[in-house]
């Protein structure tokens, strides 16, 4: 007992001489993972109207006569439709992707579609083919798509328990810094002048390169070695590696208690992989699997990516020069680095669940204010303008406090390692699907409420909060026995009224550590195995 109350003692706190290798995974990973997603959605504004013409130039020379503007526009938004349907795909492949080749040679493998894509966005022009724009993009898109699952789930199963929130919400923090960097490079400046829109598009291939050069040198996920692979060996090293020292017997004794769980859920056999739809079939993770999915539609349908788009009409409306509007563009980016930094810090202190569903309830009072601020503005009411343009910046502030990086989380810390790759399908298909809903949507938004276009986000932030303030339990600092067992409280005490024990006792005997011989059995025998190679 007292050598298991050692072992958790010494996963409390960090190493000495932790965190370099761990920090340096972390930015190796994400500079080619969510950091594309997020420069790949800000860098196709700015050459919108170069595009279009290079559309409708191509179309003249191929035909002899020229598009409509209506046609034009269609083309355009095949264009930008088809990032979020390579999206969609990249999310399927992402689950089997990271079963097959593991979390960080899946990373790598990833690197492939943008490669290709960025050579097709460099000589499109040259093969005067606007056809090859949009395949360019739908394969950046399964870049993200793939990245946007994977990476969450290495940086989960990488740190520690007592960094694993901060690390997971870096794929945020990389978003935001994308998005940010995006807007920059798009500068008319830079990359943004008409003769450079075609390397501007291709600019994704140097975070690539660098990710290739670079994630090589790091170790793959050590539950991923351990439970899915069952190479022990492999599994200490990495994390001797990633924890600056001797690896951390309380880490592989929960990763052992995952694993013998997994088994004995499954009459001891072995844990294979779930599929997305074995995952809908499992009564016992059908709460957790609603709890991603709210969250993970709720992410893209609160119309955060929308607002970036409905800014430049805000500052525009406020008195901003047209030719200065790009420049108060980047701050919208730059609030949510900000907020993403900042709740990078707070995550741990403030947990999960108080950051994800304040997130919500924050925007939804800005929709409220947004909309009346529109309203008023559109009956010529002075100083709304300039109180719309403060929405717009405290509802990117309120996203990136707490939605845009615990969302990613939630999947990594609430299903074991069998069911996680299905369960980032699921979460990451919902994702691309309602994001490719809101794009092609928001317009018509716009056009049929005019100033009540917010409302529906509002409906949406309002219903994810309460959603979530029911079924999901604070997740920081616990095992994911711990969280099981707060899901299967919530989940019986809503089927059934029963006597308090007899929610926490089997709970206790499954998942408690120490309670199995065999943990602390396999551990001596790492040990030995250990000091023996020393």
């Amino acid at each position: 007992m007292s050598s298991t109350a050692g072992r958790e003692a010494e996963g409390s706190g960090p190493p000495a001489g932790s965190g370099r290798t761990l920090a340096l995974t972390v930015c190796s990973a994400a500079i080619g993972g969510t950091f594309q997603y997020g420069y790949n959605i800000s860098i196709i504004n700015a050459p919108t109207s170069y595009v279009q013409t290079f559309i409708n130039d191509t179309y003249l020379e191929r035909w002899g006569m020229a598009l409509a503007s209506p046609q034009v526009t269609l083309v355009w938004t095949l264009i930008v439709s088809a990032f979020s349907l390579g999206g969609l795909l990249g999310a399927l492949l992402a689950g089997p992707m990271a079963v097959r080749f593991g979390r960080k040679k899946s990373l790598l493998v990833n690197n492939s579609f943008l490669l290709v894509g960025a050579m097709l966005v460099l000589t499109c022009r040259a093969a005067r083919s606007f056809e090859m724009l949009i395949v360019a993009r739908f394969l950046v898109g399964m870049n993200s798509g793939v990245s946007m699952n994977v990476q969450p789930m290495y940086f989960g199963e990488s740190a520690p328990k007592h960094l694993r929130g901060a690390v997971a919400f870096s794929s945020a923090v990389f978003t935001a810094f994308g998005i940010f960097l995006g807007q920059v490079v798009g500068l008319s400046e830079l990359l943004g002048a008409e003769p450079l829109w075609p390397y501007l598009l291709a600019s994704n291939a140097f975070p690539a390169l660098i990710q290739l050069l670079t994630l090589p040198w790091f170790p793959e996920s050590p539950r991923y070695l351990l439970i899915d692979r069952g190479d022990r060996e492999a599994c200490v090293k990495a994390l001797e590696r990633l924890r600056g020292g001797e690896a951390p017997a309380s880490e592989i004794d929960e990763m052992l208690q995952e694993q013998q769980m997994s088994a004995a859920l499954r009459s001891g056999s072995s844990a294979p992989a779930k599929t997305p739809l074995s995952l809908f079939r499992d009564q016992d993770l059908r709460l957790q699997l609603r709890t991603v999915m709210t969250a993970s539609s709720a992410m893209m349908l609160c119309g955060n990516d929308s607002i970036y788009f409905y800014a430049s009409y805000i500052f525009l409306e406020a008195g901003i020069p047209p030719d200065k509007i790009q420049y108060v563009t980047i701050g919208t980016g730059a609030s949510e680095l900000t907020a993403s930094i900042l709740s990078n810090l707070l995550i741990e202190r403030v947990g999960r669940r108080y950051l994800l569903i304040g997130g919500y309830s924050l925007m939804s009072c800005w929709s409220v204010v947004f909309t009346v601020a529109l309203s008023l503005q559109s009956r010529g009411v002075a100083g709304m303008s300039y109180l719309s343009m403060a929405c717009v910046f405290a509802y990117i502030l309120s996203f990136g406090l707490g939605p845009a990086g615990v969302t990613g989380i939630l999947p990594a810390e609430i299903f074991d390692q069998a069911g996680r790759p299905a369960a980032y399908m699921v979460a990451g298909s919902l994702m691309w699907i309602s994001l490719f809903l809101v794009g092609m949507l928001f317009p018509f938004i716009v056009g049929g409420l005019g100033s009540f276009c917010f409302l529906p986000f509002l409906v949406v932030c309002s219903v994810s909060a309460v959603v979530l303030g029911l079924t999901l339990p604070e997740t920081k600092g616990k095992t994911l026995g711990q969280i099981t067992a707060e899901f299967d409280q919530k989940r019986a005490g809503w089927v059934q009224k029963r006597p308090e024990e007899h929610l926490e006792e089997p709970p206790n005997d499954l998942y408690q550590l120490g309670k199995a011989g065999a943990f602390t059995t396999l551990t001596n025998e790492l040990a030995a195995k250990t000091e023996t190679e020393i």
